[in-house]
């Protein structure tokens, strides 16, 4: 085993010492050693309830043979980091995870992994780390928040918390009103309950084939994900044995399974679900790092293949508890396979030992082969309790086939369509390229109203992202404008913060179907509308989108895939003579160091290796 290095011979003595004042006994250092690669803290609700999901596995491990130990890993929460400097720390703390969990795996040669991610960037900077050290590894996430519901029974989620936040500012909402839902957008534990970052990059785990099934969907409140705990468990103590004897090449390892196929499954779920514009940034990130050759046109050309066949929450008045109920991602992807046979790579392996195309055969709830546990775990239900506790509330029926749609409240075809009654025959999320992309940009179609799919206007700029939100809450933005946020890429913000500020503001002040915005920075999962972000290349890096001047008329044509500005070639190159890189925001410490290595966001925004 890779952790005989540490614990065979009689060299390693001094080594077997410090192992033995952790806790370890003579048997132990014959039984694989798992890394279980946690991410507690109390300052986010994805992961406040994570120190006891890792105190259990860490049991299970036991119970299956191996030698567990925990380390955590840093977070930074989005939605407490938005509006403020400290979103710029967001992005770059992605690098700095990859960084700190290969580091703890390579120095201590641990023969498997387990990660325990939930939100943000976390996920994506585990997977970066997952395929850089190449030992077997399982994710298995804290689970989702459950939505928030108001007195009347309707749900709410952090994003109509935002939006309310910004309609108090404009006058449109009492300081009551605002309150509640504060209390009530965020009620459990768990990522939050709708389509945004971490629930996408969660979803995706599941169609890589990384992580086991309902790792996306199952609620963090749900005594049910102690049994996604110990199979977690199981698994990876099975196969660290399974790569000793076989070794390479039967699909044990990171590289073996997340793959440009794999990938391709991963991005095809999203435009099935209209995920966040984000999971294009950590995917190409993870295939950076993984060493595959993937690019932005190979996500374009799945997106035109691919129906969009679930909508949530921005996007709809769904969340990913009604996503589970209705079946969960293999539901989503049994979906796919009968409306686009041919689309999924089914024979990908994944950590459950089977592949992806055995995996939806036993877990599609609308599938003739489905197993018992895929309709057990589907009936699991929303406590509606304030505060829930991680991993205590009891499922309430047997089977999902027990809930009707009166009980469920909704319509689970409507909820998960088939691909005769997509949303659209193409996917949720578009690449656009043109005069003012030349290296592409990314929209979340799945969150564009019919009407502004097709769009132009005069450019109204803005230097930042706290700049633009004070202008559109100030009433500096009109109904036909096209809001421009630049300087907030990679390189330029540092760190390329999220919109999320300004997308709500906008929705606040009841423009969100009237004006369109683009930039060089990102936008939250959270974020619907006109949107389009990751203009590349960014403005720091002497992109077209630095040129623009107030006034332009931009053209966004999102069926035609195209983002351009209304000027000429020749007036664009003198202004590229006049245009002078502005001065670093930051000189010191990380955010000065990201600035000086991050790539471009069509490249994932990683750091450059030379």
């Amino acid at each position: 085993m890779r952790s005989d290095q540490i614990k065979l011979g009689a060299a390693r003595a001094p080594h077997r010492s410090l192992l033995r004042a952790t806790g370890l006994k003579d048997d132990d250092f014959k039984k694989p050693f798992i890394a279980i690669c946690n991410s507690y803290t109390d300052v986010i609700p994805g992961h406040v309830h994570l120190h006891a999901v890792g105190e259990y596995i860490k049991e299970c491990v036991r119970a299956a043979g191996g030698v567990p130990f925990v380390f955590n890993t840093i977070g930074v929460d989005d939605g407490i980091a938005m509006g403020h400097t400290g979103m710029k720390f967001s992005l770059p703390s992605r690098e700095l995870i990859a960084d700190c969990v290969e580091t703890m795996i390579q120095a201590h040669c641990f023969d498997g992994m387990i990660c325990i991610p939930n939100c943000d960037k976390i996920i994506p900077g585990m997977l970066m780390a997952a395929v850089r050290c190449n030992i077997p590894t399982i994710f298995v996430s804290g689970g989702p928040m459950e939505a928030g519901r108001t007195p009347d029974g309707k749900k709410v989620d952090l994003i109509d918390v935002f939006i309310a936040a910004a309609a108090r500012q404009d006058g449109k909402l009492t300081d009551e009103q605002l309150a509640e839902l504060e209390k009530l957008g965020c009620p459990t534990c768990g990522s939050c309950s709708g389509l945004f970052t971490a629930n996408s990059m969660n979803c995706l785990c599941e169609a890589l084939g990384i992580a086991l099934p309902t790792n996306g969907t199952l609620l963090a409140t749900s005594e049910e994900r102690k049994r996604l705990y110990r199979r977690a468990a199981q698994r990876i103590v099975e196969m660290v044995l399974a790569f000793e004897k076989l070794g390479p090449g039967h699909g044990l390892l990171p590289r073996e399974i997340i793959t440009r196929e794999s990938i391709d499954n991963a991005m095809v779920l999203d435009m099935a679900m209209g995920g966040s514009t984000n999971t294009v940034l950590h995917m190409m990130a993870v295939a950076q790092e993984a060493e595959v050759d993937y690019d932005l046109r190979r996500i374009d050309e799945l997106s035109r293949k691919t129906p969009n066949l679930c909508k949530v929450s921005p996007s709809s008045r769904y969340h990913i508890e009604d996503v589970h109920n209705s079946g969960g991602i293999h539901t989503i992807l049994g979906a796919v396979q009968r409306g686009r046979p041919g689309l999924l790579h089914l024979d990908c392996p994944t950590v459950t030992g089977k592949t992806l195309g055995e995996n939806i055969a036993e877990y599609d709830i609308r599938g003739s082969q489905v197993c018992e546990e895929a309709l057990e775990l589907a009936a699991v239900t929303a406590s509606g309790q304030l505060n829930a506790p991680g991993t205590s509330v009891p499922r309430k029926v047997r089977s999902v086939r027990e809930l009707s749609r009166e009980q469920l409240g909704f319509d689970p075809y409507d909820c998960i369509r088939e691909a005769d009654n997509a949303y659209n025959q193409e996917g949720g999320l578009a690449i656009l390229f043109g005069n003012l992309a030349p290296h592409g940009a990314v929209v979340k179609t799945a969150g564009v109203l019919p009407h502004m799919l097709r769009f132009s206007g005069p450019a109204v700029i803005f230097e930042s992202e706290t700049e633009a939100y004070q202008g559109i809450i100030n009433g500096k933005v009109k109904a036909g404008d096209v809001v421009v946020i630049r300087y907030e890429g990679p390189r330029g913000g540092p760190g390329m913060q999220e919109m999320l500020a300004p997308t709500t503001a906008i929705k606040g002040v009841k423009l969100d179907d009237k004006v369109a915005l683009i930039t060089d920075g990102r936008f939250s999962g959270g974020t619907a509308g006109a949107c389009v972000g990751h203009v590349s290349p960014e403005a720091a890096a002497g992109g077209p989108i630095g040129l623009l001047e107030p006034g332009d008329v931009i053209e966004i044509d999102i069926p035609a895939r195209r983002l351009n500005v209304r000027v000429s070639e020749e007036v664009l190159a003198e202004r590229r003579k006049r245009w002078t890189p502005p001065p670093p925001r930051f000189t010191r410490g990380i955010l000065a160091r990201y600035a000086k290595l991050a790539t471009s966001a069509d490249t994932g925004a990683v750091l450059r290796k030379d």
